[in-house]
């Protein structure tokens, strides 16, 4: 079993290429239907904002989010299974949320399975609300499931 978190000092930190390996043990370990290793390469190599969490010198988590004209999109954000009920995933969000400000945005959105409840759960505790949905966004056993599109207004943070 994972450490608690308040013991692990974790350390928010920008991605790099020596980082990918990790980061698929993650997402691969984490998702039925996996972003690819070029898709990450990609947002590296465009300037996509990448941080990764780390705690005691191994990365646990990390998250992937745009910024245009006004709105940030958070398109992953992923925390290791063995991590995960410790608070990790409020600390990526948090941050991204962060990022978003600096950036001059207005508002932080991202897409989210409806079968996916903890994530749901915490977006709604920080104040993301529906703002629509994509039918047969994501692949999944039953063919495609939808994707719920969520929003956080960017103010006072």
């Amino acid at each position: 079993m994972a450490a608690n978190p308040a013991l692990l000092h974790p350390l928010l930190r920008r991605l790099n290429e020596a980082d990918l390996d990790r980061v698929m043990e993650l997402e691969l370990s984490a998702y039925p239907y996996p972003w690819t290793r070029g898709i990450f390469s990609d947002c590296l190599r465009v300037g996509y904002d990448c941080w990764g969490l780390q705690a005691e010198h191994e990365l646990i988590g990390y998250c992937i989010q745009t910024h245009a004209a006004g709105e940030s999109h958070l398109l992953n954000l992923c925390i290791g299974p063995e991590w995960h009920g410790q608070g990790l995933g409020t600390l990526l969000l948090e941050h991204a949320i962060r990022r978003a400000g600096a950036e001059d945005c207005h508002c932080l959105l991202l897409e989210v399975r409806p079968s996916n409840t903890a994530g749901m759960r915490l977006y709604r505790k920080y104040g993301f609300y529906l703002v629509g949905r994509r039918p047969e966004y994501y692949r999944s056993a039953q063919g495609r499931e939808e994707a719920i599109v969520m929003r956080f207004d960017i103010g006072g943070i």
